[in-house]
């Protein structure tokens, strides 16, 4: 069985504006008595007929014009789950983390208090360099990231914030290529993120920065700026590495704990 590295995932700036999350929950189908106190709004059934429905949104590329449901958070981390089991045979396997509404206003905008947690199948990692056609998604957006690569399984060990940097070994820059799936006319609540993990479709990887644990400062990760410029080399949108729950290292630590 071949190895991959996990990686993280957080969006520095959106444009336009996109943040999102999850958190996965695995659940017995079999077992009826837990899904009745699990799901306490929808049937297995209606998780796993919302989860195809979106599914299909995602693979055809059309958007979700009808969308009636209320879900709970627990409705939502399921849809979320059985989409990733439909994806995944064609996106390949779990490679990563993204880590969504890490900044106070689009939490408040979304009215959660912490990130929200999205599933990256390592089909969604492209190359840098490479051509993306416009209408790559049902509902196309960008977002400039920051990734960091998790060097060591021994993170799942750490107790602090500041200790999880003992665990990482890269910062790479990430333009990520979301979906929101869902038309412009629906509004979109916190849950109904999570069912569609948290947007997740594409983004392009960008040059591996190695970090050297032995010398690095364990504030140097709070300073990174993160630029998106047009062809003619105007700025359009532009963030810094400090809006991420204050340290980027901060929102490494709530994904582990997440997990």
């Amino acid at each position: 069985m071949k190895k991959i590295k996990l990686f993280f995932v957080f969006s520095l700036i959106l444009f336009p504006f996109l943040t999102v999350t999850a958190q996965t929950q695995t659940i017995d189908e079999n077992n009826q008595d837990d899904l009745s106190i699990l799901l306490s709004n929808l049937s297995f059934r209606e998780i796993e007929n919302i989860a195809k429905k979106i599914a299909d949104a995602y693979l055809t590329k059309q958007s979700i014009t009808e969308f009636n449901h209320n879900l709970t958070w627990e409705d939502a981390n399921s849809i979320q789950e059985k989409l990733i089991n439909i994806l995944s045979s064609s996106q390949g396997e779990l490679i990563g983390y993204k880590a969504a509404l890490t900044n106070k206003k689009a939490q408040e905008t979304f009215k959660v208090k912490e990130p929200l947690l999205g599933i990256l199948l390592e089909n969604m990692l492209l190359p840098s360099g490479i051509t993306i056609p416009a209408n790559f998604g049902a509902k196309p957006m960008i977002e400039g990231d920051l990734m960091v690569r998790v060097a060591s399984e021994k993170i799942n060990e750490v107790t602090t914030p500041q200790d999880t940097l003992k665990y990482l070994d890269a910062v790479i820059p990430f333009l990520e290529l979301p979906d929101l799936v869902y038309d412009k006319n629906i509004k979109v609540n916190a849950e109904m993120l999570i069912a569609i993990n948290a947007g997740a479709r594409l983004g392009v990887v960008g040059e591996v920065i190695t970090i050297d644990r032995e010398n690095i400062n364990k504030d140097t990760l709070k300073d990174i700026s993160v630029k998106l410029i047009d062809e003619s080399g105007e700025i359009i949108a532009q963030g810094n590495s400090n809006a991420l729950l204050g340290d980027p290292l901060n929102v490494v630590f709530w994904n582990k704990r997440t997990n």
